[in-house]
């Protein structure tokens, strides 16, 4: 219902979606040119919100949050049906996989917080040494000097 009134989703003004949702009126206007949410104008260069844009910005936030990019939360929210409100159940089968995704990022988070102490500092940039920009050594099968510095395509880690 994206843009047009209706009981049970009214239209709101976007300083009232701005103060309700935390997020600056230039961000709204950003996530609708990528077509994240939609407004409608009545009369006026005004924009109006359905109230249910709360939820699909509490939506992006979250999402980004945990990794999501904004094309990635695009296509997430483009699986919602069109023409009624989202129930409780089409926001829960959104973000079902969030929690492997949440899961990768807390296993990266370790290994970097694992690796961080022989990191800092070292100035080492060996691509031979470092755990975090070339474990085990994976690019150095592609040639000599800093293989992702010449932009090769990054090792599969295994």
């Amino acid at each position: 219902m994206a843009g047009k009134a209706s009981k049970k989703d009214p239209l709101l003004p976007i300083g009232e979606i701005t103060r309700r949702s935390g997020i600056a009126a230039s961000a709204l206007r950003y996530y609708e040119s990528l077509g994240l949410i939609s407004s409608s104008r009545q009369g006026t260069s005004r924009r109006f919100f359905p109230r249910s844009t709360l939820r699909r910005v509490a939506f992006i936030i979250f999402a980004q949050k945990i990794g999501y990019s904004l094309e990635e939360i695009g296509q997430q929210l483009a699986r919602l049906p069109t023409g009624k409100l989202p129930t409780n159940k089409d926001w829960q089968a959104l973000s079902r996989g969030w929690k492997q995704q949440v899961a990768q990022r807390i296993g990266e988070l370790q290994r970097l917080d694992m690796d961080l102490d022989h990191c800092i500092g070292c100035g080492c940039l060996s691509l031979q040494r470092c755990k975090l920009a070339n474990p085990n050594d994976a690019a150095g099968a592609s040639g000599t000097g800093p293989r992702l510095w010449l932009n090769d395509q990054r090792p599969e880690q295994g």
